[in-house]
């Protein structure tokens, strides 16, 4: 697979992921061995960043694009959308494929 791949599994209603919001979420990361590398419930609390601006790894800008608030998304990230041959750290060995599943909390824009 090389392609990102999205699946909504919950359509949210609320406001929607544009380029160069501030986002809130909830998710949990995956190698494709089914090994979590990562998880903001885990930490006990929400992640934000600003989406679509190459803040975040490039299958997240793309994958988290006109995802609703309320929605719950699940994301298949090659390895070259994700951190590509150089891996993070310990628990994301160079070229690995991730999966993510993301709730979408909030968006914040400009105009807010």
């Amino acid at each position: 697979m090389t392609e990102l791949q999205i699946t909504d599994l919950i359509m949210g209603n609320g406001k929607e992921a544009v380029k160069g919001a501030l986002i809130t979420t909830q998710y949990r990361g995956f190698l494709q061995d089914g090994t979590q590398f990562d998880s903001s419930y885990d930490k006990g609390k929400a992640f934000q960043c600003v989406i679509g601006t190459g803040r975040v790894i490039k299958g997240w800008d793309q994958g988290l694009m006109g995802m609703k608030v309320g929605g719950k998304r699940k994301l298949f990230v090659p390895a070259h959308l994700g951190y590509a041959d150089r891996g993070m750290g310990e628990n994301i060995p160079p070229n690995s494929d991730l999966s993510f599943e993301i709730e979408l909390l909030e968006v914040l824009t400009r105009d807010d």
